[in-house]
C-alpha cells in the first residue's frame, strides 16, 4: 500500500471578504505543483460563505461537481431551469457535461453556510447536463458508511449517480469504531478527509480537515480516536484510454 498524509495547515486559503476558502487541491491563484489532484479528484474545496453571498451565474462543462452543505445551505439556479436549495444534511451532484450555467447563494440571510464542494472528472466527455439532490440520514446510521455518490453502472438507487467509476461515502463515528473500508474496484485510490474529530490510519493519526491518500490496497483499516465525522472518495487514479 502507498499511502500520503494532506495536513490541514498544508491547504491553499483564500480571503475574499465574504468568502473563506480553504483548497486541498491547486484551484485559482493557489497553485502546488505537489497537489494539483487525486487521480480523478480533482477538487476539495471547504469553504465558509457569508449570509446572503455566494457564487453568481458561472460556466462549467465536462465536469461531475458533488456540494456537500456542512452547515446550513445553498440556494442553485442553474440554465437547465433548476432552482432549488441544498440544505444540511443533503447532498447535491450536478453533471456539467455539455455546458451549465449556475449560481449557488447562501441560502440564509442571516447566518453563514459551510460547504464543501468537490470536482471529479468524467468517464466520458460531453454528457448531456444533469442535476440532482438527496438527503441522507447519517445519525440514524451511525457507526456505518453511508453511500452518497456511485457511479451510474452500479448505483443500487439508494445513493446518487455520477458519470465516473467513482463512490463518495459520509459517516457519523463514535470514539472507539474500527472500520474497515474495502475498495470496490481495483486499481481505484482512496482519499479520506476528516471533516471532524481523530482518526488513525496506517499507524499515523488524522486530525480535523487532514485528509489522508491510499493507493494497491483492497482492505484499509481505520480507527477513531473520537468521536468523528469522515468523508471517504474512492475515484480512478487514470483516465481511461
Amino acid at each position: 500500500m502507498r499511502t500520503r498524509l494532506f495536513l490541514k495547515s498544508e491547504r491553499g486559503t483564500a480571503n475574499h471578504g465574504w468568502l473563506q476558502a480553504n483548497f486541498s487541491f491547486s484551484f485559482g491563484n493557489y497553485y502546488n505543483p505537489d497537489s494539483v489532484q487525486f487521480g480523478m479528484l480533482r477538487v476539495l474545496n471547504d469553504d465558509t460563505i457569508d449570509a446572503g453571498r455566494g457564487f453568481g451565474d458561472h460556466p462549467h462543462d465536462n465536469m461531475e461537481i458533488i456540494t456537500i452543505p456542512l452547515e446550513g445551505g445553498l440556494t442553485h439556479r442553474d440554465s437547465l431551469g433548476n432552482e432549488a436549495t441544498v440544505s444540511f444534511g443533503e447532498v447535491q451532484v450536478m453533471s456539467a457535461g455539455t455546458g451549465v450555467q449556475h449560481s449557488e447563494m447562501n441560502a440564509s440571510k442571516n447566518d453563514r453556510a459551510k460547504t464543501l464542494q468537490i470536482w471529479i472528472f468524467p468517464e466520458r466527455q460531453n454528457v448531456e447536463p444533469r442535476y440532482d439532490q438527496k438527503g441522507f440520514d447519517l445519525e440514524s446510521n451511525r457507526n456505518t458508511l453511508v453511500n452518497v455518490v456511485s457511479p451510474q453502472d452500479k448505483n443500487d438507487g439508494n445513493a446518487l449517480w455520477i458519470h465516473q467509476q467513482a463512490f463518495l461515502y459520509l459517516g457519523v463515528y463514535d470514539a472507539g469504531q474500527a472500520i474497515e473500508y474495502d475498495l470496490k474496484i481495483p486499481g481505484n485510490g482512496v482519499y479520506i478527509f476528516l471533516i471532524e474529530g481523530e482518526l488513525e490510519i496506517d499507524g499515523q493519526v488524522i486530525n480535523e480537515r487532514d485528509a489522508f491518500g491510499a493507493v494497491d490496497f483492497d482492505i484499509l483499516p481505520i480507527s477513531t480516536r473520537t468521536p468523528a465525522k469522515i468523508l471517504i472518495i474512492e475515484v480512478p487514479m487514470q483516465f481511461n484510454e
